[in-house]
């Protein structure tokens, strides 16, 4: 499927080994090793059935005929329902559905009217070859896109760091797991393993009312009932009591907040923060992370001659590497801990002024699919930095250089002790017990564009990376611009010994603000003019792409588009737009990403006003790998070859953007630190929901901070405390399983054993935990289906009739047959598969089946590819509206090509 030319830019953040051919590899599923076709052609075969169970026929006696559609025989008894739950997600779709069916009707744009005769005729979309050869002159990359392709099937090869030392342990025992020194703290000798709750009805009401429940007041009110406490054998008998027995008898391993005051021009302001080592001990020492951790950098290639560089995770980039090297200089046996850190203000109630200024925390370590998820809690609320604007200063130039030296005051106060940790390394215990001597390093800043500019000190509409000239930020594509100077910098910064007027001519001179003593000047290792990280969310997706959507809308009139939007057919992956994307308001980072996957197919083949060719308007490749950097620079190139059509068009007169020239220093990132998605805001921006925003609807609106701390800290325990009994229920079944003679004093009781089985069910291993497998096979598609059926009993007839599964009843004869005897060949199936007989006449149908592919560019680093296949028939919804049927094709690989 083809994409913009900006859309390789947010494709990047996926992997730079994305494809947009989804399975990845399908060429080689259907060719052999010799690459024949021509061997592999043979005669048709029959379809050889799927899979539905086996059923007997007293399993459907309770049941009537059901189709799915609402109505029954008034002459038939009721049919059994199911609960209301199994339907609402398919109901949601029903009326989705039915609302692009009714959209349907009327939605194409009445006729262009005639045209004036002083406008000439609109050229024909087929382009003259040659002017499309004088216009395309990137027309050799194609060569080099089938390499991309070739690259999409292989598997990277891994170059460790050449130092043997670089990440090593020390020589010393193994450490305690956080988990044991945990349930030391609680009780050592207790069996109970929800201790200090006295059972598992007590301690799952007390997790409800931390993490799901209403406000304090209401639990109180509930516990309130008469013998409610009594008949659950509840410990407590409030909210308070509660509380009490979070703050006293459970622990967390993430440090608590301090409260410090800054006085700026008479004016008192707090600042909450957390001990920064702290922070990184407990992340980098947490036991769910066991096996995840990465403690030295590695150089990935997609070819065994190492000529073509993958990047993807932060430790295969060139930072930690060249860091790496940089510190063996200093000292021997380092283990480098990249420092993250992003902020953000954010507005607390939807309506009114009160804001936070949270900053998170985060490091390298950790694989970016755990840093990207909050339930993963890879992320840690570092600090809660001064949200004011300092109203009570009156000069607006003074306001703003008072701004400025708050912030990197309070940050400086925060991340202070990473200046001699970095240097001469502190002892991490991760959470197998092994040790290693840790050196904390500030490596990135993740944060939009006016955050850039506040951390580098530099000046609004210039580039917080580079010392390009205002007026020229935006007019092409240099890729290979140096990072500003940091030398003259912090030589600039020195200045501030010599009087201010000679700090603030050094300053000027060195082209940023005169900021006393930013937060980074002395932290070790740090050039924060590379940290700056490019922002998907705000510079590309709601920056250049809503720019360009916006040139779209003039070039070609929103009616066409919108036009478009709905004559697209579903596809996988795909979101489809049936009201347009001209009139959307308050779009997403996420819409944007949707609305990047199809935006070419809206524009290709759409004549320009005045006969302008439309192949300057954009050009398009899907892959990228690390040899796509190039294209990924090509692409760019182009677009900036073509942007005068805008002009021409009278569309824009100038394109002196900076969130268009950020897009250049997108390559230096990606070999820097990896993909962009392991510095996207969008992820950041989320945490505001768990870190901020709840946290203030929990207090009563006074005097917020003490107390979203504090809710905060008692969350956090709560949370520790949910892992570590997951963790005691399944060490009881171990043991349990190992030594089934021991008695109640050696075992849990029966009633604990089953509450384990219980709980097994959701204390499945995090995905992306590199785990052992028991035995070795083949990788399977995993299947997901709803617990309930959307029908409980479907006839063999209906499914022919409104399915269209003519054959089910032959397919299943035939899966009975081949299932019982794997050795007959489809000839002896199809004989044998006559004579059997199905005691049962109805089968379960379900509308929709979830799958995900595993790793389809088998690279061995591509996230799982979600995704569904829908088969249901035409019906009406509840209000009665007519929802048109569905049926996906989907490819099978059964394993045998």
């Amino acid at each position: 499927m083809a994409e913009s030319d900006l859309e390789h830019l947010s494709s990047a953040g996926d992997t730079i080994l994305d494809s947009s051919d989804a399975s990845g590899s399908t060429e080689d599923r259907i060719q052999d090793e010799d690459g024949d076709p021509d061997e592999l052609e043979e005669a048709a075969v029959r379809f050889e059935g799927d899979f539905f169970g086996t059923y007997s026929s007293t399993e459907f006696d309770e049941y009537d005929e059901f189709d799915g559609s609402g109505s029954r025989d008034s002459a038939t008894p009721d049919v059994v329902q199911l609960p209301e739950d199994a339907y609402r997600e398919e109901e949601e779709d029903a009326e989705l559905d039915a609302d692009n069916y009714e959209a349907e009707s009327g939605w194409e744009p009445p006729p262009p009217s005639p045209r004036s005769p002083h406008h000439p005729p609109l050229r024909s979309c087929t382009p003259d070859p040659i002017r499309l050869e004088e216009e395309n002159p990137h027309r050799d990359a194609r060569p080099a896109h089938s390499r991309v392709q070739h690259q999409l099937r292989t598997k990277t090869h891994a170059v460790p760091y050449p130092s043997p030392v670089a990440g090593a342990p020390i020589s010393r025992a193994r450490e305690r797991s956080a988990y044991e020194k945990y349930q030391t703290y609680i009780d050592a000798a207790n069996a109970n393993p929800y201790a200090p709750f006295t059972s598992r009805i007590d301690w799952e009401v007390a997790r409800w009312a931390k993490m799901r429940g209403p406000g304090s007041t209401a639990v109180s009110e509930l516990l309130q009932i008469e013998e409610l406490v009594s008949l659950l054998s509840l410990s407590y008998k409030n909210s308070r009591e509660l509380n009490t027995i979070i703050d006293e008898k459970l622990s967390s391993s993430r440090p608590r907040f301090t409260r410090r005051e800054i006085i700026v021009a008479g004016e008192v302001f707090e600042i909450f923060y957390r001990d920064v080592l702290q922070c990184i001990r407990a992340l980098y020492g947490d036991p769910e992370f066991s096996g995840l951790l990465v403690f030295a950098p590695e150089r990935h290639y997609s070819d065994s001659t190492q000529t073509k560089r993958v990047y993807f995770d932060m430790h295969t980039g060139r930072w930690w590497w060249g860091t790496q090297k940089q510190l063996d200089e200093h000292l021997l046996g380092a283990t480098i801990v990249p420092v993250i850190i992003s902020s953000d203000k954010t507005q607390l109630t939807s309506f009114g002024s009160k804001t936070a200024y949270p900053v998170y925390l985060t490091i390298g370590n950790l694989p970016k699919d755990v840093r990207r998820k909050p339930s993963r809690r890879g992320q840690i609320l570092l600090a809660y930095l001064p949200a004011t604007n300092l109203e009570h200063i009156a000069s607006y130039a003074a306001r703003r250089r008072t701004l400025s030296n708050l912030y990197h005051a309070c940050m400086r106060l925060v991340l202070a002790p990473l200046k001699d940790a970095g240097l001469s390394g502190i002892e991490l215990t991760s959470g197998d017990g092994i040790t290693r001597r840790g050196h904390p390093i500030f490596a990135m800043y993740i944060g939009d564009y006016p955050e850039q500019l506040l951390v580098t000190c530099c000046k609004n509409g210039t580039c917080p990376k580079c010392s390009i000239a205002r007026d020229q930020v935006g007019s092409n594509a240099v890729f290979d611009r140096p990072f500003r100077d940091l030398e003259k910098v912090l030589d600039a910064l020195d200045e501030i010994d010599h009087g201010a007027i000679a700090f603030s001519r050094a300053c000027r001179d060195a082209g940023i603000k005169p900021v006393v003593e930013p937060f980074w000047k002395d932290l070790p290792f740090v050039d924060i003019f590379a940290s700056i990280t490019p922002d998907l969310l705000h510079q590309l997706y709601q920056g250049v792409i809503k720019h360009l959507l916006s040139w779209l809308k003039h070039a070609y009139g929103p009616e066409e588009l919108d036009a478009r939007c709905r004559r697209l057919p579903p596809n996988h992956q795909v979101r489809l737009f049936f009201k347009g994307i001209t009139t959307l308001q308050k779009v997403t980072g996420k819409e944007h990403a949707d609305i990047c996957r199809v935006l070419i197919g809206l524009v290709i083949g759409l004549p320009l006003r005045d006969g302008y060719s439309p192949l300057r308007l954009v050009r398009a490749y899907p892959a990228h790998t690390s040899d796509t950097l190039g294209l990924l620079r090509d692409a760019l190139q182009r677009f900036h070859d073509n942007k005068s059509i805008f002009v021409d068009l009278g569309i824009r007169e100038h394109f002196r953007l900076p969130k268009l020239h950020s897009l250049e220093h997108y390559i230096q990132s990606i070999k820097l630190f990896g993909t962009t998605d392991n510095y996207d805001t969008q992820y950041t921006e989320r945490l505001h929901i768990d870190l901020a925003k709840d946290a203030y609807r929990a207090t009563n609106r006074k005097d917020e901070f003490p107390q979203m701390t504090t809710w905060l800290e008692r969350r956090e325990k709560v949370l520790r405390h949910e892992v570590y009994v997951k963790w005691r229920l399944q060490r009881a079944v171990n043991d349990a399983s190992m030594h089934p003679g021991l008695d109640e004093q050696g075992a849990l009781p029966p009633a604990n054993l089953h509450d384990v089985q219980q709980t097994q069910t959701a204390a499945v291993a995090p995905r992306g935990a590199r785990l052992l497998p028991t035995t070795a096979g083949p990788a399977w598609t995993v299947i997901k289906i709803t617990k309930w059926p959307s029908i409980k009993a479907l006839s063999f007839d209906d499914a022919a009739h409104r399915y269209g599964a003519t054959y089910l009843r032959d397919a299943l004869a035939r899966f009975v047959v081949s299932y019982n005897d794997p050795s007959l060949t489809p000839t002896e199936v199809e004989r044998k598969s006559l004579s059997v007989f199905l005691p049962f006449n109805k089968v379960q149908g379900f509308h929709k089946l979830k799958f995900v592919l595993d790793d389809a560019q088998a690279l061995g680093i591509m996230e799982e590819l979600n995704d569904a296949a829908h088969a249901r028939p035409p019906r009406k919804d509840t209000q009665g509206r007519m929802v048109p049927g569905r049926f996906d094709t989907i490819l099978v690989n059964d394993g045998t090509g």
